[in-house]
Order: structure tokens, then C-alpha cells, then sequence
């Protein structure tokens, strides 16, 4: 996201040169003609854009993918750039020197460095080769029953839209020109407004009277789904009194790969089922206001230092390599929830994803996310994240922000007259760009957003949409800030979306930052205190005359004396740290900084409060305020934020595992010598060999900190991680510290020791010879704990750790299949993929391009600067022509993981059911948080065919697949009184029983061979705990797949006898491939209502019966589907079902693999009546079956 747009410091705003910029990405596009020179790059680019899309085209042909033309061409600008340069550089030197030695050596010392920068990318190859793979085209939304009402309605709006309408609803109008971060252009023919969109994650960024609520990462250490859908309600209700329509938020990407990541803080955690499940959380609430939500940043983008082009010094941006299983199991998980949940938009990252641009990678945006994911709303880009114009409209993203091309506010769009260009010209499919506006214009739909009651036109039609502006904090402002428009209205109308709806903002934000404290140490109960300043286990009798001596030091304790909103976008670390920097920040309303809360509730006649207020040890100029003192309380704090901003030293990504400002020796410092001068008859509480006083830690961070300087130290009683709580900082630790509220946050991450216990994700990439960094995620899922327990490595405290003021049990795990088939073993697949619910809408009549005149700029229309429109110049500039489009090689692609939003509907069953009693044991009531760990079976292999190279048989192999020793899959946070007061007994405290269901998700792993998530068989072993290392309770279950394995025809009575075979939509398996279909005797159809059931019988008794394809919403359709009955290339069958005329056709083929026909391959065929069809009665159909079908 975007920096303010005052602050003009940062080299984003004006890096442009010799760069890759909007130029030579722009021509990588057929859209129009540019032969001029290039306003500031200066070199004349290609007239003649054929050539790029023949090699486009080529390029999938050859099985690559087509962001490799794409740094193709990149470095080739770069180059000719490069000379262009150094030609106007020796030019001046000429000029201004006439000393030819010197003109020899700057020309030896440039030729040098054009030669390491070549074989800089000599060394390795790979980085500029993109490894990702084409998937064209674009799958259309439209196929979920969810979405079909809003899909309807959209499709009669888009019909009756002009082609600049649907562009100008698809393209931002440029940075500033509009009141919002982000805005779109209407379509006003039709109604349809300019949409507002707005960070973020935290709150509404640059808004007035909103609430500035804990961060992401506050609000996963709740582990509280109650309290963050609540969340998600509050940020949705304020947005929606503010007149945003999308709320860019909430963010689970970066997962945090790596404990130094820049945005960490802005996430949920480090575990996908932990993110996910706040996502859903987050989202449910924001959309039940009515406000899109988007889910960002999809995917990888899990460091800030060379996140974008230019904004590091290179002109490409990082590449995050990924395997597959990585992909899947860990950082799309938290999407594929969010998409499950109906998320309206999500957002692609900056980065690179397998060297293909994530805002144009074909096989993220189109295969994962639309095809695998059914994803029904609209992707739009992270802030100049786009970098073309066609080609990231054919890989999937619908809409760019802000509108800018490679410059920030300089209005040249890949997109606007560009990209209605490029639909006059042909280079862009009208169905492609109909897709895009409906997603968007259906989105719109889905959230109501068209009822007017709540949502009122924008001007001039009506009061509606922003009532504040972005980039102004006057009442009267600018419209278009961005531009030379001097035209002003009522910006801000300081409207206050606070405290309403029904509930207190500001008590919801202070009760989630108080759950979100993590107590990490609380030696000999030092907490919770009393508010005369002693322990309140072990409160003396006060001598008479008596004050208790508390000291407050550091910073962190204090508000930024120069204002808690001087510093941009948060910018600074002054004073206590309530939130990151960066775009997911917000405008403090108010901050009630520690010290204030402490002052708050301590008994002025019983303690006397002293302040230090900075992190310069008090322990060489001012001992004796350090002696003096009973308790000291000691407020650090460590932060980060996004890259475009450098906060010091700190460059968005952390540096290492260490406190701001020195905080480590502060905390040293105080802690050997709180009270040293206090003879042992005036202390008031128990004191540790050295006869120091009690020390308390409070950390205010964005990520983990080595604790290891002073986390053994006697003297430090108790360390409170208070994460980052927003305004109400203050409030929420004293409701903790003094017990009004039982701590039961845990942590979601590990505290390691050392950033090498992290492994290999722990560093940041900050220096690279490549001309594109190239980051590998070598350690694939194993991150955070699961590398720490994969490692045998001991943590300072472990992922999902915390304490609290009382203490529970967990007793009687009980584990339960949900199956109601012999042995409880499903199947290790989804059944085949479901037909789609719905058909998406068809624009057909709309195949004819628009009338060209239509899209010239009106006659007398001003064009404002920098402002992005959807007009052309002149219908000249149109030059039609036939432009191949990339393909897929042939091959079927669609996914079988997919079929319903979040991806296969049978992945969501649930096959286990997990049951246990959680009591709590003490005398105070508390919450806890039951967390369930899966054990994945040890021994796991993989078996595949390999092609000889010899031409000899396929060698059989195997490939063993790894497990982290244990897994989140769910949790849940309950209350539970304690022993005093407990209705049930005096003597023992509250019992619940907790369940937890596990899917088949749950228990499956992404395999790569099968593109599909498989049960492995083996012994599953279920724990249930308080962390990932206090594992109270475990279990086994076995989970074996019912499969039977054929060796041998022979082999097939023993081995069924013995399994009893019932698989449903899959085809039996035969490692050797020595099933032949010789022996088929018969074959039977069933025919139900909804569902076609295929019996194939053999003759040694073996019945397999499979269940094919649901045939609701395919009756009015002809639907077809492959069974490949040995998936080694023996046989397969072939059923198509279709309606001819009011009667249902089955067909049946069968052949010798799945894509060979030889010329014994056999065709059957039958008709029913289609109206003898009931939803109770069966129909079956006897087909005669040929033998002797030999391989």
C-alpha cells in the first residue's frame, strides 16, 4: 500500500530513470503504438508489438511461463537504458571536462560494471527464468449458488454498459484524485458509483472519529473467535458511516515466515489455521455491515526488503520460490477459508511469486485462486503492484490500484484508454474484461450496496459516499488532490462512527487488547498486584507512615511528547508503541498510555509513583531512584512496519531479535538494582539473594524478542508481553496487571532463544547479486514451531503458550469417527470435482467490440492531470489485429480440489469428532484455550511411475512424505469459574466438555503427484493441550484409506475379502498396472434423481461401485465426465449424461488409457426418459459388454 502523499522523502515518489518503469512493460501490452521517446527514460520503444505476443504465445508452447518474455524484455530495457545513460553521462563529462584520461577511466569503470552485472546473472540463470506455469484463461465468476441472485443483477447492469464504463469501474482514477486511498471511476449510465476503498487491517487509515483498535497480531494472541468477529463487526459498522465500500483488510499474508518480517504485526499469526480462522472471523463481521472485505496480501509477500521495483535500488522485485505442498498447506490455507467465507475481494502482493509477478501470475490468479478456490469476487492489485496491462488482465486481476502504472501520481495507467485499447484493437477478449466488471459490479450486489436507503448516491446525484478526506484534515478540501483540479468542496464532514451500533468501540478495542496479553513469567505469583502497589499473594501488613515505592521506566511507558500522531503513518517509535508503521495504521483518536493507566488505579495515599521516562540507564546518574523503589516496572517495546518507510535503523524488516533502544540493558540495569538501598526491615515483599526489589517487564512488540539477557534473572517476578493493544494501551494492561481481568492470551508464534533457532525462513534476504533476489522457501511447511519441533529445538516459550492466574485440567479425549462405513476409513481423495452450481453469465451478443467513436474523449472535455480515464485520443490510434493468446499446452487443467468456493465441498466434511473435559483447578475463574494438535502418520510414501528412458518398462518408485510431529487444526476459548466460585462444588472448580471437529482437510496433505489433498494411511495420533509443547491428553486413531491394492489378478478375492471394498468417486488402484479389463463381465448404471451410481462387476466376485456426478442444474446441459479406472494407463470409462430432447443420453467408452483410443475401443449407448426419473426411484440400465479387451 501507498505512502501519505506528502511525504515526499521516500525515493518511491520519484525513482523512475532508467529503471523498469510503465514504458517497457507498457509495450510488452499490443494496446497501442508508441514510437516517441519516453518522457524521462528517454529511449524509443518498439512500434510493433506483434512480435512480443507471437513470442508470448510461444513461450506456453514451449511450457513456459509467460513472465519469462516479460524479464525478457525488462532486461533488455534495462540494458539499452543502461547505455542511453552512460551515452548522456559521457556527453556532460565532454562538456564540463576536458581531461581525456578521466573520460577513460569513467568509461573502463562503467564497461566493468555492465560486465559483473551480466555475469551476475550468468551465475544463476534461473533468475531470470519464470518457473511458474500458464493458466489460461481466466476462469469467469458466476458459478457458486451463494452469488447467483448478485450475478444476475450484475449481468443485466454490465449488459447495458458502454465499453468505457466497464474500464473506467475496473481502473482506479489515479493516487489522491479522489477522497479515499484508493478510487474507481462510475459507470453512470447505469447507476453504478465510483467505489471508495480504504485501509485497513487496524482501521479505517486517514479517517477522523474512528476507533484505533489492537493490531492483527493483538488480536490472534486472544485466540478469542467471539471477540474477533465482534472486530471485524466494528470495522465494517465504521466504515460504512465513513462511506467506504471496500475495506482493504483483513491481512494474513505475510504468515510470518520469518520473526523480522516488516508486516507480521498486521496478521493473526504464524499458523495457517490460526490466521485462517480469524480471517473468517474478520470477514463474517465486516460484511455482515455491508463492506467488502479483502483478503491480502495473495501470497508470499513475507519481507519488505525488495518487495516492489525500484523501491530498494533494483528495478525487479523479490521472487518468492515456493513449492507446491508449501503453497498450499501453509500460505494459501488462511485464502482458501477466507474465499470459503465469501470474501468479496482479494488483494495480490507486490512480489514475485516463482519469478511470475503475483499480480499477473496466471497460475495463482487463474488456477489457484478461480479455478481451485471458485473464487466469485474481483482480485485487485496492491498499490502499484501491476506491472502490464494485458497481460495481468488475462491472468486474472480485475481491477488496479491506484490507477498508476510503474510511477506513483504520474496518471499513466496500464490500464484506462490503455486497456479500453486494447479491447478495440483485440489484443483483450470482451469476455475477459465482461468478467471483470461483473465480478466487481457483483460484489456490489452481494453486500447490498445498492439499496439506497443505507447507501445514498455520491454527489452530485446525492450526500453519499466519503464524508472525510485522505490528504486533507481541514473541513473544505480539494476533490482531486492528485491533479491540477483547484476545484473544492466539503471534504470532511467529521462525522463520528464511534461507540455506535449498540455497543462501546472504545470497551471492545480495551477487552481484546487485554485478551491479547500473553503473561510469559509470573515467578511465585508476583501478579496480579494490588492497587496499593504490593503482590496480592503475598501483601504485607503496611507499616503506618508507609508509602509503597513503585518506578516506572522507559519510554514505552509514556506518550510521544511530540504528539501520538506526529509522525507519519506512525513513522517513529516515541513514546509507547500501540501499533506498527505503515499503510495498516491509524489516526489515534486518543491513547491512554501505561503510565496513565497505572496512575489511574494505584491509591495515591498508599504509593508513591516515580517516572524515568527514557531508556538511558537511571543506574549511573540516578541510583538512588533506582534504590529507593519496593517494585519496578520496567516498558520496552520493538517495532516495524512497511518498507516504504525507514524508522532508523529499521528499513521496514527488523534487524534482529533485539529490543528498540536498548532495552535489553535497561532491563539488566533496573533489575539489579530495584530497592538496593532498602534495609531488609522496610521491604515490603519477598526479595531474591541479591536483596534487589521485584522488577516487572512489560513489551509492547510486533514479533519475537530474545529474552535471554534477563528472562532468568531472580529479580525479574513476572514479564507481561502486551503485544500492540491501539488507544487503549493503558486501559487493558491494568486490567490484567491487577487482576480485574485473568490473563489468557497465548502466544501465536515461537520466542526462540537465537534467530538461528528459526532456521532457514528466520533472515531476511537484504543482499543479493542477482539483478532479481531470489528467495527460496527451502524449509517449505516447516516454520516456526513445526521447525522447532522438527529440530528437537528447545524455545525460550513455545507457539500457543500463556499463562494465567489459575490453572486447568484436560481429562477423557475421546476420538470419534463420523463415518458410517465399515473400518471408519474414508477415502484418500475427494470424490471427483462437482459440476458448478450455476452457469456464469453469457455475453455472447456482446462478442462485437463497442463502437469505437464512443470511446473518443467528449467534445470540450478537460482532462485534468495525472487523472486516469477511460477515453481514447483518437480512433487512429486503433489497430485491429489477430493476437494468439496464451494457451495451456492442451492440457486439462481445471483442478480436482476444486468445485465450490474454498475448493472441494467434501473437503469441509467432517470425518472426526474430538470430545474432552476441561476443569479448572483453581480457586479464580479464568478462560483457557483448549488447542488440538494433529500427528500425522510417520511413514508416508508416495508411489509413481517413472518413464524409462531406455524404452524399457516405467520404474516404480517411491517418495517418502514428511510431517511436522504435530499440527494445529482447531481450537476454541471458554470460561470456567474457579473453585470459590463454582456453583457445582466449593471444593472443586467448573467442568466443560469441549468437541472439536477435524475435516477431511484437517487430515490430508497436498500432494503434488495427485494435485489433490490425500488422507495418508498410517495411525493418526490426536493431542489436545495449552501449547504446542503442554500436551495434556493424546490419542491414536487409525485413519487408513480403504484401498486395495492388485498386484495381481489373482490377487483381487484375498484382498477384498479382506478390505471389503466401498470407495466412492474413485477408481481402483493397481501399483503394478497388471489389471487388465479383460475380465469385466457386466456393467450396470444406476440412474437417481440426483446422482449416477456405476456398478462394475468381475468375474472373480470383486464389486467396486462408484459414485459418478450430481446431475442437478445439469438437466438443461450435456455434462460429461472421465472415471479413470486404473490411473497406470490399463483402461478407463468415459460417461457423458446428457438431456437430448427430453430424454437422458448415457454414454460409455472404454479404452486402453485415458488418452489413447485405439480401434477396439467400445461405445455404448442408451436412452431414458428423463420425466421417469423420481427423486426415490431407481431405473437401471443393463449394457451388453464386449470382452477381450486386452492391453
Amino acid at each position: 500500500m501507498p505512502p501519505q502523499s506528502y511525504h515526499r522523502t521516500d525515493p518511491i515518489h520519484h525513482r523512475r530513470s532508467y529503471d523498469v518503469n510503465d514504458t517497457d512493460l507498457d509495450d510488452f501490452d499490443p494496446l497501442h503504438d508508441r514510437s516517441a521517446d519516453d518522457s524521462d527514460g528517454g529511449y524509443e520503444t518498439p512500434s510493433d508489438n506483434k512480435y512480443l505476443l507471437r513470442s508470448l504465445s510461444q513461450s506456453h508452447t514451449n511450457g513456459r511461463s509467460h513472465d519469462r518474455l516479460l524479464a525478457d524484455e525488462k532486461r533488455k530495457g534495462l540494458c539499452s537504458r543502461f547505455f542511453i545513460l552512460l551515452f548522456r553521462s559521457l556527453r556532460q563529462c565532454l562538456a564540463h571536462i576536458r581531461r581525456r584520461w578521466l573520460l577513460v577511466i569513467v568509461l573502463t569503470c562503467a564497461l566493468l560494471g555492465l560486465l559483473r552485472l551480466r555475469s551476475r546473472g550468468e551465475n544463476r540463470p534461473t533468475s531470470m527464468d519464470g518457473h511458474s506455469p500458464p493458466w489460461y484463461p481466466s476462469p469467469r465468476g458466476g458459478t457458486s449458488k451463494t452469488w447467483e441472485e448478485s450475478y444476475q443483477k450484475a449481468e443485466q447492469m454490465v449488459q447495458k454498459m458502454t465499453l468505457t464504463e466497464k474500464v473506467n469501474i475496473t481502473t482506479g482514477t489515479g493516487w489522491m484524485n479522489g477522497l479515499c486511498v484508493g478510487n474507481t471511476g462510475p459507470a453512470t449510465n447505469v447507476g453504478f458509483p465510483s467505489l471508495c476503498l480504504q485501509d485497513g487491517p487496524l482501521g479505517l487509515r486517514f479517517a477522523d472519529n474512528v476507533t484505533a483498535g489492537p493490531a492483527g497480531i493483538t488480536v490472534g494472541s486472544t485466540w478469542n473467535k467471539d471477540l474477533m468477529h465482534k472486530r471485524g463487526r466494528m470495522l465494517g459498522l465504521e466504515a460504512k458511516l465513513k462511506g467506504i465500500n471496500v475495506l482493504l483488510g483483513p491481512s494474513v499474508g505475510p504468515i510470518g515466515r520469518t520473526p523480522l518480517g516488516g508486516r507480521n504485526w498486521e496478521g493473526f499469526g504464524i499458523d495457517p489455521v490460526l490466521q485462517a480462522t480469524a480471517a473468517v472471523e474478520t470477514i463474517q463481521g465486516i460484511q455482515a455491515e455491508g463492506i467488502m472485505a479483502t483478503i491480502k496480501h495473495f501470497v508470499g509477500n513475507e519481507q519488505e526488503h525488495f518487495r516492489r521495483p525500484d523501491e530498494w535500488g533494483l528495478p525487479q522485485a523479490l521472487s518468492s520460490n515456493m513449492a507446491d505442498r508449501t503453497l498450499h498447506e501453509l500460505y494459501a490455507w488462511p485464502f482458501a477459508d477466507s474465499v470459503r467465507a465469501g470474501v468479496a475481494s482479494v488483494m495480490c502482493s507486490y512480489q514475485q511469486v516463482n519469478n511470475s509477478h503475483a499480480c499477473q501470475n496466471s497460475k495463482l490468479l487463474n488456477g489457484i485462486l478461480k479455478d481451485e478456490l471458485g473464487f466469485q469476487g474481483f482480485v485487485q492489485s496492491d498499490w502499484l503492484a501491476q506491472r502490464s496491462g494485458v497481460a495481468s488482465a488475462l491472468a486474472g486481476l480485475d481491477m488496479n490500484m491506484p490507477g498508476d502504472g510503474a510511477v506513483w501520481a504520474d496518471g499513466d495507467s496500464f490500464w484506462g484508454s490503455k486497456l479500453t485499447m486494447a479491447a478495440l484493437n483485440g489484443s483483450l477478449p470482451m469476455e475477459r474484461l465482461n468478467d471483470m466488471a461483473t465480478r466487481v459490479v457483483a460484489a456490489w450486489y452481494k453486500l447490498g450496496q445498492d439499496d439506497e436507503y443505507y447507501w445514498h448516491r455520491p454527489p452530485p446525484e446525492g450526500d453519499g459516499g466519503p464524508n472525510f478526506s485522505s490528504w486533507t484534515n481541514e473541513g473544505y478540501g480539494l476533490i482531486h488532490a492528485g491533479s491540477d483540479d483547484e476545484a473544492t468542496a466539503l471534504v470532511n464532514r467529521w462525522v463520528n462512527a464511534m461507540d455506535v451500533g449498540g455497543f462501546s468501540h472504545s470497551s471492545l478495542a480495551r477487552r481484546i487488547a487485554a485478551e491479547g496479553i500473553v503473561l510469559l513469567k509470573n515467578d511465585r505469583e508476583m501478579l496480579p498486584l494490588s492497587r496499593n502497589g504490593y503482590s496480592q499473594s503475598s501483601e504485607p501488613t503496611k507499616k503506618a507512615g508507609r508509602k509503597v515505592h513503585v518506578g516506572v521506566f522507559g519510554h514505552d511507558a509514556i506518550t510521544n511528547p511530540d504528539g501520538m500522531n506526529s509522525c507519519i503513518d506512525r513513522g517513529c517509535n516515541k513514546g509507547t508503541l500501540a501499533m506498527g508503521w505503515g499503510s495498516g495504521t491509524v489516526e489515534l483518536p486518543y491513547l491512554v498510555s501505561p503510565l496513565d493507566g497505572l496512575r489511574s488505579v494505584l491509591h495515591e495515599d498508599a504509593v508513591d509513583l516515580s517516572l524515568w521516562s527514557t531508556n538511558e540507564s537511571p543506574a549511573t546518574t540516578h541510583m538512588d531512584l533506582l534504590g529507593k523503589q519496593d517494585l519496578c516496572i520496567v516498558f520496552v517495546n520493538v517495532d516495524s512496519g512497511e518498507g516504504y518507510l525507514k524508522v532508523e535503523d529499521i528499513e521496514g524488516d527488523r534487524n534482529d531479535l533485539k529490543l528498540d533502544h536498548d532495552g535489553e540493558r535497561l532491563i539488566e540495569d533496573v533489575a539489579s538494582n530495584c530497592g538496593r538501598d532498602r534495609k531488609s526491615a522496610d521491604r515490603v515483599s519477598e526479595r531474591d539473594e541479591k536483596a534487589t526489589g521485584d522488577t516487572i517487564v512489560v513489551i509492547h512488540s510486533v514479533g519475537p524478542v530474545s529474552l535471554e539477557s534477563f528472562i532468568d534473572k531472580p529479580s525479574v517476578r513476572a514479564v507481561v508481553w502486551a503485544n500492540l493493544p491501539g488507544q487503549e494501551s493503558g486501559t487493558s494492561l491494568v486490567d490484567v496487571l491487577f487482576g480485574d481481568l485473568n490473563p489468557s492470551g497465548h502466544l501465536p508464534y515461537t520466542i526462540g532463544k537465537s534467530l538461528d533457532d528459526y532456521g532457514p525462513a528466520g533472515k531476511i534476504l537484504k543482499h543479493t547479486p542477482d539483478p532479481i533476489p531470489q528467495q527460496d522457501f527451502e524449509e517449505g511447511i516447516f516454520v516456526d514451531y513445526k521447525w522447532f519441533d522438527a529440530h528437537a529445538i528447545a524455545p525460550r516459550y513455545e507457539f500457543g503458550y500463556g499463562l494465567s492466574y489459575t490453572t486447568f485440567e484436560i481429562r477423557n479425549l475421546v476420538v470419534e469417527s463420523t463415518l458410517h462405513t465399515p473400518d471408519d476409513r474414508p477415502p484418500p481423495t475427494p470424490g471427483p470435482r462437482p459440476a458448478d452450481e450455476c452457469s456464469p453469465p453469457d455475453y455472447s451478443r456482446d462478442s462485437v467490440p463497442h463502437d469505437p467513436v464512443d470511446a473518443v474523449f467528449p467534445a470540450g472535455w478537460r482532462k485534468l492531470k495525472n487523472y486516469v480515464y477511460p477515453y481514447i485520443d483518437s480512433v487512429r490510434d486503433i489497430k485491429r489485429g489477430k493476437y494468439p493468446f496464451p494457451v495451456n499446452d492442451g492440457k486439462e487443467i481445471s483442478s480436482p480440489a476444486g468445485g465450490r468456493e474454498g475448493g472441494h465441498p467434501e473437503l469441509w466434511d467432517v470425518l472426526v469428532r474430538v470430545t474432552f473435559e476441561v476443569s479448572n483447578t483453581g480457586s479464580r475463574s479464568g478462560q483457557v484455550v483448549p488447542q488440538l494438535y494433529v500427528v500425522f502418520p510417520e511413514e508416508v510414501y508416495e508411489t509413481y511411475h517413472e518413464n524409462s528412458s531406455t524404452g524399457g518398462d516405467d520404474a516404480v518408485k517411491q517418495e517418502k512424505i514428511n510431517f511436522p510431529p504435530r499440527q494445529l487444526r482447531g481450537f476454541t476459548k471458554i470460561h470456567l469459574a474457579g473453585q470459590a466460585e463454582s456453583t457445582a462444588s466449593e471444593a472443586t472448580g467448573e467442568s466443560r466438555t469441549v468437541m472439536l471437529d477435524l475435516t477431511r482437510r484437517d487430515l490430508s496433505y497436498w500432494s503434488v503427484r495427485q494435485q489433490n489433498w490425500v488422507i495418508p494411511d498410517g495411525r493418526f495420533g490426536i493431542e489436545v493441550g495449552l501449547s504446542s509443547r503442554d500436551l495434556r491428553s493424546k490419542r491414536w486413531s487409525n485413519l487408513e484409506s480403504r484401498t486395495c491394492t492388485l498386484e495381481r489378478l489373482d490377487h483381487v478375492r484375498p484382498c477384498c475379502e479382506e478390505h471389503s471394498i466401498y470407495r466412492q468417486g474413485r477408481a481402483l488402484e493397481s501399483d503394478a498396472g497388471t489389471l487388465s479389463a479383460a475380465g469385466l463381465a457386466h456393467l450396470r448404471l444406476r440412474i437417481y434423481k440426483s446422482v449416477v451410481g456405476i456398478q462394475v462387476g468381475l468375474p472373480v466376485g470383486l464389486l467396486v461401485r462408484l459414485l459418478v456426478r450430481p446431475l442437478m442444474g445439469c438437466m438443461q446441459r450435456t455434462c460429461k465426465h472421465r472415471i479413470i479406472y486404473n490411473p497406470f494407463g490399463v483402461s478407463y470409462l468415459t460417461l457423458a449424461v446428457g438431456p437430448p430432447r427430453g430424454a437422458i443420453l448415457i454414454g460409455m467408452r472404454v479404452g486402453m488409457s485415458a488418452r489413447e483410443h485405439p480401434a477396439g475401443n467400445h461405445s455404448l449407448r442408451t436412452r431414458l426418459d428423463s420425466q421417469a426419473i423420481t427423486s426415490c426411484s431407481t431405473t437401471e440400465v443393463a449394457l451388453p459388454f464386449r470382452q477381450g479387451l486386452e492391453r
